[in-house]
């Protein structure tokens, strides 16, 4: 091997590889593989890998720019449902919630497997409905009432970008005081501080994945801050003073927001420079929320879900 060479292998690298905290637990996705690793409570660590399929491989325009930033949201919310719901059904049976009765009836009716499909559609569905109330709709609705008082439409934009980054805050400051959720949280910083242990191309351990960062600029909760902040620039571009046709302007135009926003978190991710800290920094900011220092079982967890996922190939997840 050439100096060159062997100096590339020591220096720091940005990978694609990503992950998600769930319920003791961690899941990692590389480039060919998902991996779950959960905390079994007899203390050892259960570890489901399975082989990754690509919807963009089946259908190459949901692989463009822009367009795969929403097609990676909607797949990242199931593939996260299934995580968290499989991760949840390790816990002793007295913490287990009871399925309801629609959880019931469609297994009766469907059967397990396609039940399940079911079940997580509705959820992300559900969820994907509650969080465009919660922080697109809501927020217009707010600030329509200052609409006669406001006459400028781009202050009016202004102040309603802010009245939704106040309730995307208080929701998660709120979130975070619940006790499960924390241990969620320390799981994040788990997951965090692994994949800089590999970036930094150190040698996989609970010694070494701790003396890294907790912040990291390819976040979850980074991506959907920045989705706040972008849709007051996109939804500024297109205003108008009726309410109702303001909430219809913002359905139609929260893809190209996702779009924007996952392009960013993407450029975010691969390149460390003054623009890219800046896109960063309100991320990093969050994540002082949704996300806390993990003890030594959990980088455990989070080590045994990246290992599972690192390519035969070195460099082939090479940001």
């Amino acid at each position: 091997m050439s100096e060159n060479n062997s100096n590339n292998s020591r220096c720091p690298f940005r990978t694609s590889i990503g992950g998600q905290a769930l319920i003791e637990g961690v899941m990692m996705r590389g480039p060919q593989k998902q991996a779950i690793a959960v905390r079994r409570p007899d203390g050892e660590i259960e570890l489901k890998v399975t082989e990754l399929q690509l919807i963009k491989d089946k259908y190459p325009i949901l692989g463009i720019p822009i367009v795969r930033g929403v097609a990676n949201f909607i797949s990242s919310m199931v593939n996260g449902v299934r995580a968290i719901t499989y991760s949840a059904s390790f816990l002793p049976e007295e913490e287990q919630e009871e399925p309801s009765k629609f959880d019931i009836w469609i297994e009766k009716k469907l059967g397990s497997e396609k039940a399940e499909k079911v079940i997580t559609g509705f959820a992300v569905f559900l969820g994907i409905v509650l969080a465009v109330a919660l922080f697109f709709m809501l927020p217009t609705v707010i600030t329509g009432f200052a609409g006669r008082a406001v006459e400028s439409r781009a202050l009016l934009n202004i102040i309603e970008g802010a009245v939704r980054i106040a309730i995307f805050l208080g929701y998660m400051i709120l979130v975070s005081r619940m006790k499960d959720i924390k241990r969620i949280w320390q799981y994040h910083g788990a997951e965090h501080k692994t994949i800089f242990c590999y970036e930094n191309r150190l040698p996989l351990t609970p010694e070494n994945a701790a003396k890294q960062s907790r912040f990291h600029p390819r976040c979850g909760t980074s991506f959907l801050f920045l989705v706040m902040i972008i849709s007051i620039i996109v939804f500024s571009v297109v205003s108008w003073s009726n309410v109702l046709i303001r909430l219809l302007l913002r359905l139609v135009l929260l893809p190209v927001v996702v779009g924007i926003s996952y392009e960013l978190i993407k450029l975010a991710g691969r390149y460390d420079n003054i623009v890219t800290r800046i896109i960063s920094a309100p991320g990093k900011a969050l994540q002082r929320i949704t996300t806390a220092e993990p003890d030594e079982s959990m980088l455990e967890v989070a080590i045994a879900s990246m290992k599972a996922v690192i390519p035969e190939e070195e460099g082939s997840d090479i940001w």
